[in-house]
């Protein structure tokens, strides 16, 4: 369950080449593992997104970088945040994360959502459909997963998918978490509340409580007990011993982007700002208390600017494990 959890969310590290990619991605999966993380999570994209970067920066294919982390780690959970439904017919994901969960010995977790990002589907020939048609096919798929998890053969004659007796085995070692991502308060968060263990926020700090609300009335009108559900937020931080020190890392990354901290207008810094939390332990840490007492139970945090650099993946699990 995840209430601390590391998102790898880039593989353009500063100096970075392919070769050195998953050195770098080991690197932090272990030190996340020792320093108070209990899940590690990579991207599910084939582009990097926008705002992140352009769609020819380097990504990796999460599922077979997960089980290659499986392989170098011992303790930490291992998902992706989220996997998009509609890249995989389900039956074949509902395997691959158990291969998942059996090579690292228990330790899998199933993240998905019903995808969003419409370049990778046209230029991968992936079907994209309406928002409707997402929302239709997530559903019937998690109605092939969940029973596959559980060590059943589902069948399924429905309108996205068709499935005969699917055969799982071997069976998962562990019940498997699985968190549905997303904030949409009628559609997603009912999904949630209807299939999920965990569920994963994306929205500002004003919606939070309002989607906490929504989570909890959809358990309430489905018969479900809300704390069976750990819901955590996706924010994004960048931390160093000194507030200085993160701010000029902080610069170098967005200079990586094209972008001059001090030139940008103010109004660009501010939203700069709004979206990654930069600061000393004490700056991180009283920040992440406010958002905590907004309701959610834990946070999946990402480390664009800085998480080729150990030590601070290690001084956020330390600075974030004890709120």
């Amino acid at each position: 369950m995840t209430k601390l959890g590391l998102q790898i969310p880039n593989f353009n590290f500063p100096g970075g080449s392919p070769e050195k990619i998953f050195p770098t991605v080991v690197a932090a999966a272990q030190v996340a593992e020792t320093s108070g993380f209990d899940t590690v999570l990579v991207m599910d994209h084939f582009y990097q997104l926008p705002g992140l970067g352009e769609p020819d920066d380097f990504m990796l294919e999460a599922y077979t970088l997960l089980g290659a982390l499986a392989s170098v780690t011992s303790s930490v959970r291992l998902g992706a945040l989220v996997t998009g439904n509609t890249y995989r017919n389900p039956a074949i994901l509902a395997k691959a994360v158990t291969t998942l969960d059996i090579v690292s010995g228990g330790r899998a977790q199933l993240g998905i959502g019903c995808g969003w990002f419409e370049l990778e589907h046209d230029s991968f020939g992936i079907k994209f459909g309406t928002f409707t048609d997402r929302f239709e096919m997530l559903e019937e798929a998690l109605q092939v997963i969940l029973p596959m998890l559980r060590d059943e053969r589902p069948s399924i004659d429905g309108k996205h998918y068709k499935i005969t007796q699917a055969i799982n085995q071997p069976a998962p070692l562990s019940s498997i978490p699985v968190m549905i991502g997303g904030s949409g308060e009628k559609k997603t968060l009912r999904m949630v509340a209807q299939y999920a263990t965990l569920g994963n926020l994306t929205c500002e700090p004003g919606e939070v409580q309002r989607k906490v609300e929504a989570l909890a009335g959809h358990c309430e009108r489905l018969g479900r007990d809300r704390s069976e559900i750990q819901l955590s937020w996706n924010r994004v931080a960048c931390i160093a011993p000194t507030t200085a020190e993160a701010e000029a890392e902080r610069d170098l990354y967005l200079a990586s982007r094209g972008m001059d901290w001090n030139n940008l207008p103010e109004e660009i810094q501010e939203v700069i700002e709004g979206m990654i939390v930069v600061g000393d332990p004490d700056t991180v840490g009283q920040k992440f208390s406010e958002w905590k007492a907004l309701g959610v139970d834990g946070f999946t945090v990402s480390l664009p600017a800085n998480l080729h650099l150990p030590e601070r993946v290690a001084l956020l699990g330390q600075t974030l494990g004890s709120i």
